[in-house]
């Protein structure tokens, strides 16, 4: 029979933050994040910040970080806390669950601070383009008939 988990960080919340800026970069953020913690840790990551504490403190640093720069930072709640062996990577082996989808979701953030930056400027929300219509995929009967003219 298998142990159920136990969590390290009983209480506590992991939220991603991410900074998409071109004011500040993840270490300047980083820096000015160690200055406000209070008992919050804090890991410096790629795309921007990993916090975990409880979730008054979290989110505490986290309305106080995005004040630099509301547009370009933006957060995200961790699924499951660090070093849990359901979905750590040292236990797994291989790339790093959740990489591919923190990478995807980074790409559209500039879409967003447009969005945000429009908004602010009284722009307001454009009204929706309707989808194209979609073609008719080739029948494949259809192609064996271009085939066999082509022939």
């Amino acid at each position: 029979m298998k142990a159920e988990y136990a969590p390290d960080y009983i209480g506590t919340v992991t939220k991603y933050v991410f900074v998409e800026s071109p004011h500040m970069t993840p270490g300047e953020l980083v820096l000015r994040a160690y200055e406000i913690s209070e008992g919050v840790l804090i890991k410096e990551t790629c795309f921007g910040l990993q916090v975990t504490g409880t979730s008054e403190a979290v989110d505490r640093l986290i309305s106080e970080i995005r004040t630099f720069d509301p547009n370009h930072i933006f957060v995200k709640d961790r699924g499951f806390p660090p070093g849990d062996p359901r979905r750590c990577r040292a236990n797994l082996g291989g790339a790093r669950p959740g990489y591919l989808g923190h990478e995807r979701e980074f790409r559209l953030l500039h879409y967003i601070t447009h969005g945000l930056e429009a908004l602010e400027r009284g722009k307001g929300v454009p009204e929706m383009v309707p989808a194209r219509e979609k073609k008719p995929r080739l029948d494949i009967q259809r192609l064996q008939e271009l085939i066999d003219e082509e022939s």
